[in-house]
């Protein structure tokens, strides 16, 4: 997910990636950075919520069982990009995904990168399994 983001950052910079957007307020409101963008703070906040979904994924597979893992992982990147990321961006951010200043590319390229998050997931999981 972070290697697609990195795409998307380099064409619209911070803005215009919601998770790291997100991250650097909580690095600059938690942390009390000063730095933007702050990198270290960015990929701290990225990475443990990544892991807590990981987290999240390994308790869905053991309460669906019989579902193949990859059947799995996709929907679930899309059930955390509803729950997770779409309820509180604008809450952190002040910038409301749906009527962005960069406008709705923004929005579909996080979801995308969710999407990239679900299937390595699955596939993390299929190798470890």
């Amino acid at each position: 997910m972070t290697g697609v983001e990195v795409l998307f950052w380099r064409r619209w910079g911070l803005l215009g990636v919601f998770e790291w957007h997100e991250n650097q307020v909580l690095s600059e409101r938690i942390l009390k950075v000063s730095v933007t963008p702050h990198f270290k703070g960015i990929f701290f906040w990225h990475f443990l919520n990544g892991g807590l979904g990981g987290v999240g994924f390994f308790i869905l597979t053991l309460l669906f069982p019989d579902v193949g893992v990859v059947l799995l992982s996709v929907p679930y990147s899309l059930f955390l990009w509803l729950v997770t990321l779409i309820p509180i961006h604008k809450p952190i951010t002040g910038l409301d995904p749906w009527n962005h200043p960069l406008g709705k590319m923004p929005a579909f390229a996080s979801l995308g990168g969710h999407f990239v998050y679900g299937a390595v997931l699955g596939i993390l999981f299929l190798s470890f399994i």
